[in-house]
């Protein structure tokens, strides 16, 4: 579907997003996958853990003017789908753009590929792959 904006600048996932006087990102350690380590004695399969991450959304007005609301929700491994969040924004138009940046404490309760989907007005802009690994302990034989 053909559209005249917003347009997505940049999506992405990271640990942690400093945001500069002047109102420049720096965005730190950009992540696509989680990996959890287990210690001596933790069971086999993955137990649920959650792990702070920033969804950090640059978008640019285009055509699009006035108050929206942009949505991120989450699939599960299984195609379960968690509840959406959504961000209200402003577009001011043409070159002048918005940045989302979603501090959140991701909840991880299975091991394989999550995907942020991210929303406007009812149509995906794009997804975001997070893939959980885990490493359970090494054992004797």
């Amino acid at each position: 579907m053909e559209t005249n904006g917003p347009f997505l600048q940049a999506a992405l996932i990271c640990e942690r997003v400093l945001v500069e006087q002047d109102g420049v990102l720096s965005l730190i350690r950009v992540i696509d996958r989680l990996i959890r380590h287990a210690d001596a004695g933790e069971p086999e399969e993955l137990a649920p853990f959650t792990q702070p991450i920033h969804v950090v959304l640059l978008m640019k007005s285009g055509a699009a003017r006035g108050r929206f609301e942009v949505t991120v929700g989450v699939e599960k491994p299984s195609g379960e789908l968690g509840d959406a969040i959504a961000v209200p924004v402003h577009f001011e138009g043409e070159d002048r753009g918005v940045q989302v940046i979603l501090p959140m404490s991701f909840a991880a309760d299975q091991e394989g590929l999550y995907w942020f989907d991210v929303g406007f007005e009812g149509r995906r802009l794009t997804r975001m792959p997070l893939r959980v690994v885990y490493q359970p302990h090494a054992r004797s034989l």
